[in-house]
């Protein structure tokens, strides 16, 4: 996957100020899948990531008139998705882990080993034991491939809180999945 220029974003985004509708579909198709795959790790839930990745397009739409092409697009959708998370995550109930469905295979592949899926979800499941901050800083720089100076603009913190947040949620991470440890490892 290329990523795009923050001139390009800012020719699709005068495109569709002029009403360009190929340019709105090629925004959303550029942007759509890795903001709803973020919401579903910060969410644990895809259709709700779902709907946090349409509030965020629509978001992006009505501040147009206002955008400065300082920054590619992608962070500042991935910018309002973190809010858009944090918000729905302080107003749930707190979860049983159990309760929570098992994440999609993404890479929807057969040969995938089910000691790799076993992985992963126990993975999956541990990031969403995180206090939210330090998943979202896991998940961007984990999971997204972001720095941690793209990390610290999207969530409006410094680089050293950034990396504190990493470093607790590593720590954390470490801590949850210390008992499976011997299962995780298998003999693969």
């Amino acid at each position: 996957m290329t990523n795009p220029t923050p001139e390009s974003d800012a020719d699709l985004l005068r495109k569709i100020k002029a009403g360009d509708t190929q340019a709105t579909r090629l925004l959303v198709d550029q942007y759509l899948d890795r903001i709803v795959n973020y919401g579903t790790r910060m969410l644990g839930d895809r259709s709700e990531a779902e709907d946090v990745a349409q509030e965020a397009f629509l978001r992006l739409w009505r501040n147009l008139d206002k955008w400065r092409a300082e920054a590619p697009v992608i962070h500042w959708l991935q910018r309002v998705t973190y809010n858009l998370c944090i918000d729905r995550l302080r107003k749930k109930k707190p979860v049983n882990i159990d309760d929570i469905a098992e994440p999609e295979d993404p890479f929807e592949n057969p040969a995938k080993s089910l000691h790799e899926v076993q992985v992963s979800t126990a993975v999956n499941a541990a990031i969403q034991k995180l206090p939210e901050r330090q998943r979202a800083a896991i998940v961007f720089a984990h999971q997204e491939g972001l720095s941690n100076i793209e990390t610290a603009e999207i969530m409006e913190i410094s680089v050293e809180a950034v990396e504190s947040l990493l470093s607790r949620g590593r720590r954390g991470l470490r801590d949850l999945l210390q008992d499976l440890r011997p299962e995780l490892q298998g003999d693969v």
